[in-house]
Protein backbone atom coordinates (compact mmCIF):
# COMPACT_ATOMS: atom_id res chain seq x y z
CA UNK A 1 0.00 0.00 0.00
CA UNK A 2 1.50 3.53 -0.88
CA UNK A 3 1.81 5.81 1.72
CA UNK A 4 2.34 8.89 -0.11
CA UNK A 5 -0.55 7.79 -2.75
CA UNK A 6 -3.21 8.28 0.30
CA UNK A 7 -2.24 11.44 0.93
CA UNK A 8 -4.09 14.47 -0.84
CA UNK A 9 -2.69 17.06 -2.62
CA UNK A 10 -3.52 20.33 -0.89
CA UNK A 11 -4.55 23.32 -4.10
CA UNK A 12 -3.63 26.44 -2.67
CA UNK A 13 -5.64 29.95 -3.42
CA UNK A 14 -4.46 31.39 -6.45
CA UNK A 15 -3.82 28.07 -8.42
CA UNK A 16 -6.77 26.92 -10.54
CA UNK A 17 -6.98 23.09 -10.65
CA UNK A 18 -9.30 21.45 -13.70
CA UNK A 19 -9.31 17.75 -14.37
CA UNK A 20 -9.59 17.08 -18.34
CA UNK A 21 -10.45 13.55 -19.32
CA UNK A 22 -6.84 11.88 -17.61
CA UNK A 23 -5.38 15.04 -17.53
CA UNK A 24 -5.23 17.48 -14.74
CA UNK A 25 -4.11 20.92 -15.75
CA UNK A 26 -2.79 23.35 -13.53
CA UNK A 27 -2.16 27.45 -13.95
CA UNK A 28 -1.69 30.56 -12.11
CA UNK A 29 -1.52 33.61 -13.61
CA UNK A 30 0.03 32.61 -16.91
CA UNK A 31 2.16 29.77 -16.17
CA UNK A 32 0.11 26.35 -17.02
CA UNK A 33 1.33 23.27 -15.80
CA UNK A 34 -0.12 19.61 -16.77
CA UNK A 35 0.14 16.15 -15.62
CA UNK A 36 -1.00 13.51 -17.65
CA UNK A 37 -1.79 10.17 -15.90
CA UNK A 38 -3.05 8.19 -19.11
CA UNK A 39 -5.97 6.68 -16.86
CA UNK A 40 -3.61 4.72 -14.55
CA UNK A 41 -5.12 6.11 -11.57
CA UNK A 42 -8.36 7.86 -10.43
CA UNK A 43 -8.46 11.55 -9.84
CA UNK A 44 -10.69 13.25 -7.82
CA UNK A 45 -11.16 16.82 -6.73
CA UNK A 46 -12.87 18.01 -4.47
CA UNK A 47 -12.83 21.11 -1.31
CA UNK A 48 -9.29 22.21 -2.84
CA UNK A 49 -7.77 18.77 -2.45
CA UNK A 50 -7.00 16.26 -5.05
CA UNK A 51 -6.85 12.72 -4.01
CA UNK A 52 -5.59 9.87 -6.24
CA UNK A 53 -6.96 5.88 -6.34
CA UNK A 54 -6.06 2.99 -7.68
CA UNK A 55 -7.97 1.25 -10.36
CA UNK A 56 -7.12 -2.35 -9.64
CA UNK A 57 -4.78 -4.21 -6.78
CA UNK A 58 -1.82 -4.72 -9.33
CA UNK A 59 1.83 -3.77 -8.30
CA UNK A 60 2.20 -1.17 -11.41
CA UNK A 61 -0.88 0.45 -10.28
CA UNK A 62 0.09 1.04 -6.86
CA UNK A 63 3.47 2.05 -8.24
CA UNK A 64 1.91 4.04 -10.56
CA UNK A 65 -0.23 5.65 -7.67
CA UNK A 66 2.70 7.20 -5.79
CA UNK A 67 4.41 8.25 -8.58
CA UNK A 68 1.79 10.49 -9.53
CA UNK A 69 0.60 11.60 -6.28
CA UNK A 70 4.08 12.80 -6.05
CA UNK A 71 4.01 14.58 -9.77
CA UNK A 72 1.31 16.73 -8.59
CA UNK A 73 2.65 17.64 -5.33
CA UNK A 74 5.78 18.79 -6.92
CA UNK A 75 3.66 20.67 -9.63
CA UNK A 76 1.97 22.45 -6.88
CA UNK A 77 5.24 23.55 -4.71
CA UNK A 78 6.33 24.86 -8.35
CA UNK A 79 3.81 27.05 -8.67
CA UNK A 80 3.38 28.42 -4.78
CA UNK A 81 6.70 28.47 -4.29
CA UNK A 82 9.00 27.93 -7.36
CA UNK A 83 12.25 25.60 -6.82
CA UNK A 84 15.73 27.10 -6.50
CA UNK A 85 19.37 25.12 -7.06
CA UNK A 86 22.39 26.81 -5.97
CA UNK A 87 25.73 26.49 -7.61
CA UNK A 88 29.09 27.33 -6.29
CA UNK A 89 32.10 28.09 -8.70
CA UNK A 90 35.45 28.03 -7.19
CA UNK A 91 39.15 28.51 -9.33
CA UNK A 92 41.78 31.27 -10.15
CA UNK A 93 39.93 32.97 -12.93
CA UNK A 94 37.00 31.14 -13.09
CA UNK A 95 33.73 33.74 -14.05
CA UNK A 96 30.64 34.06 -14.92
CA UNK A 97 27.94 36.87 -16.06
CA UNK A 98 24.83 36.43 -17.54
CA UNK A 99 24.33 38.54 -21.21
CA UNK A 100 20.39 38.47 -21.55
CA UNK A 101 19.25 34.92 -22.10
CA UNK A 102 22.87 33.58 -22.35
CA UNK A 103 25.04 32.47 -19.49
CA UNK A 104 28.58 33.15 -20.25
CA UNK A 105 31.55 31.51 -18.43
CA UNK A 106 35.00 31.36 -17.80
CA UNK A 107 36.20 28.49 -16.26
CA UNK A 108 39.81 27.73 -17.17
CA UNK A 109 39.58 26.68 -20.89
CA UNK A 110 41.01 28.38 -23.76
CA UNK A 111 37.30 29.47 -25.03
CA UNK A 112 34.16 31.16 -23.17
CA UNK A 113 31.48 29.15 -22.63
CA UNK A 114 28.10 30.15 -23.71
CA UNK A 115 24.96 28.68 -22.42
CA UNK A 116 21.65 29.26 -23.55
CA UNK A 117 19.23 29.72 -20.34
CA UNK A 118 15.77 27.96 -21.60
CA UNK A 119 12.45 29.66 -21.00
CA UNK A 120 10.57 29.10 -17.36
CA UNK A 121 14.18 28.95 -16.01
CA UNK A 122 15.57 32.03 -14.02
CA UNK A 123 19.64 32.31 -13.65
CA UNK A 124 21.59 34.74 -12.00
CA UNK A 125 24.75 35.41 -10.78
CA UNK A 126 25.97 36.57 -7.26
CA UNK A 127 29.83 36.82 -6.77
CA UNK A 128 30.62 33.39 -7.25
CA UNK A 129 27.73 31.77 -6.83
CA UNK A 130 25.17 30.25 -9.80
CA UNK A 131 21.36 30.71 -8.70
CA UNK A 132 18.84 28.58 -10.88
CA UNK A 133 15.28 29.40 -10.23
CA UNK A 134 11.62 28.31 -11.69
CA UNK A 135 8.35 26.51 -11.12
CA UNK A 136 9.42 23.03 -12.90
CA UNK A 137 11.54 20.84 -10.36
CA UNK A 138 12.95 18.36 -13.27
CA UNK A 139 13.56 21.63 -15.42
CA UNK A 140 15.76 23.47 -12.57
CA UNK A 141 17.60 20.43 -11.67
CA UNK A 142 18.07 19.80 -15.54
CA UNK A 143 19.89 22.97 -16.25
CA UNK A 144 21.80 22.91 -12.77
CA UNK A 145 23.52 19.80 -14.17
CA UNK A 146 24.02 21.48 -17.38
CA UNK A 147 25.76 23.91 -15.75
CA UNK A 148 28.13 21.75 -13.31
CA UNK A 149 28.74 19.33 -16.00
CA UNK A 150 31.14 22.17 -18.21
CA UNK A 151 33.19 21.73 -15.23
CA UNK A 152 32.48 19.42 -12.50
CA UNK A 153 34.96 19.81 -9.11
CA UNK A 154 37.82 17.60 -8.98
CA UNK A 155 38.88 16.16 -5.46
CA UNK A 156 42.66 17.82 -5.00
CA UNK A 157 42.27 21.07 -5.23
CA UNK A 158 38.12 21.84 -4.90
CA UNK A 159 38.18 24.01 -8.69
CA UNK A 160 35.10 23.67 -10.62
CA UNK A 161 31.33 24.09 -10.45
CA UNK A 162 29.22 22.19 -7.24
CA UNK A 163 26.37 22.22 -5.69
CA UNK A 164 26.17 24.86 -2.84
CA UNK A 165 25.33 21.69 -0.31
CA UNK A 166 27.19 19.19 -2.00
CA UNK A 167 30.30 18.05 -0.07
CA UNK A 168 33.69 17.66 -2.19
CA UNK A 169 36.55 15.04 -0.63
CA UNK A 170 39.29 15.78 -1.00
CA UNK A 171 42.47 13.64 -1.39
CA UNK A 172 45.83 14.36 -0.57
CA UNK A 173 48.69 15.19 -2.83
CA UNK A 174 51.63 13.12 -4.30
CA UNK A 175 53.62 12.52 -0.76
CA UNK A 176 57.09 13.45 -0.87
CA UNK A 177 59.81 11.16 -0.92
CA UNK A 178 61.62 10.00 2.00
Amino acid sequence: MSRIGKKPVEIPKGIDCKIEGTRLVLTKGKIKEELETHGRVKIEFADNKVTFGLLNEEKQSKAYWGTYRALLANIVEGLDKGFTKSLEFNGVGYRAQMKGRVLNMQLGYSHDINYDVPEGVEVTVEKNTIIVKGHNKQQVGQVAAEIREFRPPEPYKGKGIKYSDEVIIRKAGKAAGS
